[in-house]
């Protein structure tokens, strides 16, 4: 990710850290990220012969008659991964924008005074409070609105719940409520370059590139094992787009900008 974090200004409270917000944020979806490569190798590597032996282990089972075998439990992790993932992402995308919003009110509504005027933080807290109750569509309309962050991955996130809507709803399968105006629900997952491996501990922007990824009308929310981690990393890179957006806002009214 982009190294420009901010250190926070003067008037901002201790408390509210950007850099190390941001650093915790980015760990926690370094977890998410390791826990789905766990999940996936767990599943490349099962059997039909250990998955057997796992069931009979007990000796006994809960209701028998609904037993599933192998290739149907293979299909039903499946189809719980992607609820999980995008679940999470969902969860992820969220904080941060609750997050970010929170300094944005705290920086707008403070400026540069040298110490946080408790009037001030009052009405913060009630424009918080509010945010955090709003749907995500409604949380990037404000954050346009009020602060000027245009945030480049909006779309994908959006398509993101509508994948959740059609997973939690309509079994995993695609249908109107979810399609836009070309008849697709798109995403633009962040990857790396073609024959490109990013070994840095932070990603250079120019080290990825959009993967396009479409649903149509009556096709199931499938991602393959290498789109389903970029999921993780396409929100990784859609908050740290915002991270920097709070450092420049941060920067442009110490300027007087």
């Amino acid at each position: 990710m982009s190294s420009d974090s901010p250190i926070p200004p003067q008037g901002q409270p201790k408390q509210l850290n950007l850099q190390q917000l941001a650093g915790q944020f980015m760990a926690g979806v370094q977890r998410h990220f390791d826990n789905l490569a766990f999940n996936q190798a767990a599943r490349m590597a099962v059997t039909e012969a250990s998955f057997d032996e796992q069931v009979k282990r007990p000796g006994i089972m809960p209701a028998a008659p609904f037993h599933q075998n192998f290739e149907q439990m293979q299909a039903y992790t499946l189809d719980l991964l992607h609820r999980q993932v995008i679940g999470d992402s969902l969860n992820l995308a969220g904080s941060v924008m609750n997050n970010v919003h929170l300094f944005l009110a705290l920086l707008k509504g403070n400026g540069t005074n040298l110490q946080v005027d408790p009037e001030v933080q009052r009405q913060v807290q009630q424009e918080q409070q509010e945010f955090v109750r709003i749907p995500l569509d409604q949380k990037f309309d404000r954050l346009e609105k009020n602060y000027g962050v245009v945030c480049p991955l909006e779309d994908t996130i959006t398509s993101l719940g509508l994948a959740m809507q059609a997973l939690m709803q309509q079994n995993g399968m695609v249908g109107e409520r979810q399609l836009d105006e070309s008849g697709e629900l798109a995403f633009e997952l962040q990857a790396p370059r073609e024959g490109q491996v990013v070994t840095t501990p932070q990603i250079p922007k120019d080290a990825i590139e959009p993967l396009a990824k479409v649903f149509r009308n009556g096709d199931r929310v499938l991602f393959s094992d290498t789109e389903l981690p970029l999921v993780f990393v396409t929100v990784a890179i859609f908050a740290d787009n915002l991270f920097g957006s709070v450092a420049r806002y941060g920067r442009d009214l110490q300027a007087g900008e």
